[in-house]
């Protein structure tokens, strides 16, 4: 067969399950799919590969490759590598951004958009790769299926057209241009019908026949696009016509890998200790809770200190930092029951790959580490709020008794399903546990669970204080995370990570409530540092600092500001320069947070400038001349201040909070004021906000 080499680097296990899908479907196509990690760097050598290279690249933090592929962009990014290094190369990538929470974004509107894939993609051109297939790519917010779908079927025409170009046999290419006329001489285009992307119509089945029963009339035309008619009385376990009646296009099932072995625990004490690949790991009490808005506000924000007198753990304002969070014990406990496990809660698990596996490479999880017990992967382990694959829907479906409910997972994971697929599944954040409750024929074996829930990843939060202000101590602020729930046990369901710290925290925020009225003891939880960032205080201190930072974003400015008030107490001769603070809340009387320290800054003239915007009343008329809701309105107003500081007096600006919309604006509106004051074009102050970027004054932190 025709060898390919296919790396993936995956940050949640996303773009690894794409490849994986790759792997499965090239034998059919053709071709072996050499698979491997983009870190397993001794398994293959891009200098000398003769074969056609795919990968796919997932994006996480502020835009950076993910953790696996670290240390291969850090190699391939060396400047004295030859210009010429991977001539020889031909490949094609696709980009995948995800929305796996809430604080990670995957968005074709983020700055940031699939940059990890961008990153790799312009630098193997520099090295001379050359493209055989045009890079994809893919955006969870509208459905990673819309590109990745496509990517993957529009691939094997592209590798035809690679093996016979590099034959150089005239009939073999005549043969593969007759047989498919888009094996032209350039690179293949993945093309995204308006059929192929949203019905599938006329393409084979799972049992080889075509979709011909689709009758014209299940088809709306909609200008330039053709969908299937949506019908709104549809639900997770009840689809309506025209799906409930089309023929399926359904991927085939992922073959299972995973051999379970549960032994009893014989008595011996088990830790609780996470298992993480998080180091190093830091167990600190929480010493104080506050809450920081209203009982009437829309949401409820929570500021935590945190005691790291007694560790080696340090941090400069800007930072950020994870916490290593549990699952919520009564889901853990309600999923066992409904897997019929819990009574064999503290059996400890032991994995192997079975022998007569169908998967390519199938491999241990990670994740999930020897010997502990099946309460303790599912509580510290596995993500089970994580929304379910298709593929997940696909191998449930197989386990599924009941023909309408085999029939309802199929529909859902299918081409024609799509639109339910995503607004029903994706959209609405179902996890495992609502699909068991949802399908009460579906009996999943545990290792086909172990096979698909991902890594539960530690939760990040940017450091909310200052080393020099409060010694000994880590300050952080949250949201708690509320969204609605589709199971009949509750009407809303809190975040993982935030719900948790509500519940850890609830003793010492409200003392009283406690019999007796005795202090509580104080909770600890896991932390860890993260990767260094350039997020921190200019090196020059008389540089002008613009901080925009609505909401909880206004975490990391909190620090900035304590850290400066102490720079000046120590260097009262020194010269500082201006600070700048948009800040963004929607009632200043529930959830203008930090609003006394804000004051103090301002007064001491720590803070020169202080802007704030309220999105449903009017702002604070101490610090707004007049009313203005958002912090970009608010920017623009002071544009003239705000370009005259950055491009005139080298200042920096920062910009900490949401991804998908605030910092698109904020960045439009800096675009905007560059482009007015200097009288240019708005290209040319796109070029100059990305000089910014590049100088490090122009610094995001954003989710």
């Amino acid at each position: 067969m025709r060898r390919v080499l296919l790396l993936y680097a995956t940050q949640r296990g996303q773009a690894k399950a794409i490849a994986e899908e790759i792997c499965e479907k090239a034998d059919a196509h053709g071709f072996s799919a050499d698979l491997h990690c983009i870190s397993e760097s001794d398994k293959y050598d891009l200098k000398t590969e003769t074969a056609p290279l795919v990968v796919v690249v997932s994006t996480t933090g502020n835009g950076e490759p993910p953790d696996t592929a670290r240390k291969f962009v850090k190699a391939i990014q060396d400047k004295t590598l030859p210009g010429d290094l991977l001539a020889h190369l031909r490949y094609g990538l696709l980009g995948v951004d995800c929305v796996p929470c809430s604080y990670c974004l995957g968005d074709s509107e983020y700055t940031y958009f699939c940059n990890g894939g961008k990153i790799i993609d312009k630098r193997l051109q520099e090295l001379g790769a050359q493209h055989f297939y045009d890079t994809g790519h893919a955006d969870d917010c509208v459905g990673l299926e819309l590109v990745v779908e496509p990517w993957i079927n529009g691939l094997w025409a592209a590798l035809e057209k690679h093996f016979a170009s590099r034959r150089g046999n005239e009939m073999d290419g005549a043969v593969a241009m007759a047989s498919n006329p888009s094996l032209s001489s350039e690179p293949v285009t993945p093309e995204v019908s308006h059929i192929d992307s949203q019905v599938g119509l006329l393409r084979l089945d799972d049992s080889g026949r075509r979709d011909s029963e689709v009758s014209e009339q299940n088809v709306v035309n909609r200008g330039p696009s053709s969908v299937w008619i949506a019908d709104f009385e549809s639900s997770l376990t009840q689809s309506a016509p025209p799906l409930s009646q089309a023929s399926l296009n359904i991927p085939a099932s992922p073959p299972e890998y995973l051999q379970v072995d549960l032994q009893e625990a014989l008595g011996q004490e088990e830790s609780r200790a996470p298992v993480t690949s998080v180091d190093p790991v830091f167990h600190v009490p929480v010493s104080k809770a506050i809450q920081l808005t209203t009982n009437d506000a829309v949401k409820t924000t929570l500021l935590i200190e945190l005691d790291i007198s007694k560790t080696d753990f340090s941090y400069q304002p800007g930072d950020a930092f994870s916490v290593i969070c549990p699952n919520s014990d009564s889901e853990v406990e309600r999923l066992l029951q409904r897997l019929q496990l819990a009574d064999r809660r503290e059996h400890r698990v032991f994995l192997k790959i079975k022998a007569d596996t169908k998967k390519k490479g199938a491999a241990l999880p990670q994740h999930v580490p020897e010997g502990r017990s099946l309460q303790f992967l599912f509580t510290w382990c596995l993500e089970i709020r994580a929304v379910p694959k298709k593929a997940f829907l696909r191998a449930l479906a197989e386990h599924s008794s009941n023909g309408a409910e085999r029939r309802r997972l199929q529909e859902l994971c299918s081409r024609q399903g799509t639109a339910d697929y995503n607004r029903l599944v994706r959209d609405a954040r179902a996890c495992l546990l609502d699909l068991l409750l949802a399908f009460p024929s579906c009996q999943p074996p545990l290792g086909l669970l172990l096979e698909h829930l991902p890594k539960l990843q530690p939760r990040p939060y940017s450091c909310a204080s200052s080393s020099l202000f409060h010694p000994g101590k880590l300050h952080f602020i949250f949201n708690i995370v509320e969204f609605s729930s589709h199971t009949t046990a509750e009407v809303l369901r809190r975040g993982v990570c935030t719900g948790w710290l509500a519940t850890l925290v609830e003793p010492i925020l409200q003392p009283n409530a406690r019999a007796g009225g005795e202090k509580a003891p104080a909770p600890k939880i896991y932390i860890a540092p993260r990767t260094a960032n350039s997020f921190h205080l200019p090196s020059e201190p008389s540089a002008p600092v613009i901080m925009v930072g609505p909401g909880t974003g206004i975490a990391p400015f909190i620090g900035f500001l304590q850290h400066r008030e102490k720079l000046q107490e120590h260097h009262p001769a020194g010269h500082f320069g201006a600070t700048w603070l948009f800040f963004g809340c929607r009632h200043k009387d529930r959830d203008y947070l930090f609003r006394d320290e804000l004051r103090h800054f301002l007064k001491c003239g720590i803070l020169t400038h202080l802007k704030v915007s309220c999105s449903r009343e009017a702002p604070a008329g101490e610090e707004e001349e007049a009313p203005t809701k958002y912090v970009q309105d608010s920017i623009q107003r002071h544009g003239q201040q705000v370009a005259r500081a950055l491009l005139q007096e080298r200042g920096y600006v920062y910009v900490c909070g949401d991804a998908k919309n605030m910092a698109k604006d904020v960045s439009d509106a800096l675009v905007d004021i560059i482009s007015r004051e200097v009288g240019g074009e708005k290209l040319d102050a796109m070029k100059m906000l990305a000089a910014l970027k590049e100088e490090k004054r122009y610094l995001q932190d954003i989710w």
